[in-house]
């Protein structure tokens, strides 16, 4: 995997740098632009920034090298996925709490609408 997935002499810099120091990043990022009600291309955009931030982390720390389209590729593809499932958990915990009289949770990042209630049965006339 050395190589082809990072270029460092052992995979736990890799994994300290894109999936500790860019997750973790990639959380907040996600979770900023769903709380401030900002669309996936905008929180794309973020990302593909953040993923030159963390190929910068490689090259600063490391010694990595900065301008690599694979290893960029690699960095930001991790960054983005990370990023929009945060996106997507903190988007419906905002449906489900701020709109609770319309929509449930079904799962950790989905929300349907409630069903709606039926009304009681018409009382017989006396």
């Amino acid at each position: 995997m050395q190589g082809i997935l990072y270029e460092e002499p052992s995979i736990w810099l890799f994994l300290l740098v894109t999936l500790v120091l860019g997750g973790w990043l990639a959380v907040m990022t996600g979770r900023a632009c769903a709380q401030t009600w900002r669309g996936i291309p905008e929180t794309i955009a973020y990302l593909l920034v953040l993923g030159l931030a963390v190929r910068f982390a490689h090259f600063a720390l490391f010694e990595g090298t900065l301008l690599s389209l694979r290893y960029y590729v690699v960095d930001t593809v991790i960054v983005t996925a990370i990023g929009l499932l945060s996106w997507r958990a903190t988007r419906t915990d905002q449906m489900v709490h701020q709109y609770w009289w319309l929509y449930q949770r079904t799962g950790p990042l989905t929300w349907s609408e409630r069903p709606v209630p039926l009304s009681s049965p018409p009382e017989k006339p006396r």
